[in-house]
């Protein structure tokens, strides 16, 4: 078996904008730096970025998610929020819904399974 060296992942950027109807404020640029992707693809670990703004979100994936950059509010859909910043980790389940606010820019290490 040969393990993958995520620092030494050939690792693609992609930059994207969300989709309108998401978007609560603002229209900020996101980028993602995936590093591993298994066979099924239902299994990623990667980098992701965010400029400020604030969007509306709902998980059909598993997400563990820790905080390199920057700091963001989360919100579930009964208003209950966290604030997460550098050094936070925390797994976002599916069936989320809420919002996720960049309040300044945000990079994190995510772990996303996608049943």
């Amino acid at each position: 078996m040969n393990l993958r060296m995520l620092a030494d992942a050939a690792i693609e950027k992609e930059e994207y904008f969300l989709a309108p109807e998401k978007l609560i404020a603002g229209n900020p640029r996101q980028t993602v730096w995936v590093q591993y992707t298994d066979p099924t693809n239902k299994f990623f670990v990667g980098i992701w970025h965010s400029e400020k703004g604030k969007w509306k979100i709902s998980y059909t994936e598993e997400e563990t998610c820790q905080i390199l950059e920057g700091e963001s509010i989360i919100t579930d859909d009964s208003g209950n929020s966290t604030t997460v910043a550098p050094g936070d980790s925390f797994v976002i389940p599916r069936g989320f819904v809420g919002t996720w606010e960049v309040v300044t820019p945000t990079k994190k290490n995510f772990v996303i399974y996608e049943a």
